[in-house]
């Protein structure tokens, strides 16, 4: 799983150098392009079991942009999400408790927006994860314990707004957003995040 995600960063990557080398230069004096570094944190919903568990999480993005003309913004990114203390599901079955954990999360996306104004961005994203998983079940007379990963794919989008023009060395920015990320073992996380970055051009 860890091996498909580093393919993943490196043709998402590779799309993105494409796509900013063919770039048209703009002259609205944004700052959105470059390679862009950014602490998260925020909501973490868990949905596993028919249940859901709500907890603070935090992580880390780092990508690039690219424009096209003066309006539209592409690029591709890496992420890295978890739960503080991870998060947890836990329900009675089989004369028991059957606990389903989610651990830490990395994601490849491909990202697009429109800049409303030169220093807002709208944008929404779309790519591949994986989740380190542990599913226990403890009864009386025994149980089960089954640590695994799992991919699926992410959606979301939300709005950046750059606090410094293009003739800035280091552009600073901040943004909201919501994240689904969908697993193949028919669990999911919602997350509802803040964003603080710099870009270096």
């Amino acid at each position: 799983m860890r091996s498909a995600f580093i393919v993943a960063i490196a043709a998402l990557g590779f799309t993105a150098t494409a796509a900013q080398a063919q770039e048209t230069t703009s002259t609205n004096g944004t700052s959105f392009r470059g390679i862009r570094i950014e602490a998260n944190a925020g909501g973490d919903r868990f949905q596993s079991q028919g249940n859901h568990n709500d907890k603070f999480g935090y992580g880390g993005t780092i990508g690039f942009d690219g424009q096209i003309g003066d309006r539209i913004v592409i690029g591709a990114e890496g992420s890295y999400w978890r739960a503080n203390e991870w998060n947890e599901n836990c329900s009675g079955a089989s004369g028991g408790t059957v606990c389903h954990k989610s651990f830490d999360e990395y994601g490849a996306a491909v990202r697009a927006g429109v800049l409303a104004t030169p220093q807002l961005l709208i944008f929404a994203k779309g790519g591949y994860v994986v989740n380190e998983q542990r599913k226990r079940l403890d009864t009386p007379t025994g149980g089960y314990y089954d640590h695994f990963n799992t991919s699926g794919y992410q959606v979301g989008g939300g709005v950046e707004y750059s606090f410094t023009g293009e003739d800035a060395r280091m552009p600073l920015y901040a943004n909201v957003q919501y994240v689904r990320s969908q697993y193949n073992d028919n669990t999911a996380r919602q997350r509802v995040m803040a964003g603080v970055g710099l870009r270096f051009k």
